[in-house]
């Protein structure tokens, strides 16, 4: 057995917009579908400057989660926003609409996990 570790914040990274939201995003895939035996999909890190967005965007047949490691901000789900901060854990359902905003004035700071249904 062989232990994999990755640090998220020395994890390659992309400058880009992100599903079609306000400015640009830090994107970083810590770990994707090939190094994982189950049906989880990727593990990336994501920041967001102040203002920023991740477009309103749905999801096929997989869940996605999100953990607000720091910083705030608004995540609309099927059409209803809330606001969330540090340490909040969003669940995104398959076949739900999601999308997040940062309102906040520091970076906000994400780790996104997506599951698939079957592998």
């Amino acid at each position: 057995m062989s232990t994999t570790i990755r640090n998220l914040y020395q994890a390659p990274y992309q400058v880009q917009s992100i599903h079609h939201g306000q400015g640009q995003g830090k994107n970083a895939l810590v770990f994707d579908t090939a190094d994982f035996d189950t049906p989880l999909k990727f593990i990336r890190y994501v920041e967001m400057e102040p203002g920023s967005s991740i477009g309103y965007h749905p999801h096929g047949q997989n869940e996605e989660v999100y953990v607000v490691l720091s910083g705030s901000g608004v995540m609309t789900v099927n059409g209803e926003s809330r606001a969330v901060k540090t340490g909040d854990v969003i669940l995104n359902k398959p076949g739900w609409q999601h999308g997040l905003e940062n309102t906040g004035k520091e970076p906000l700071k994400l780790l996104v996990f997506e599951v698939d249904q079957v592998r």
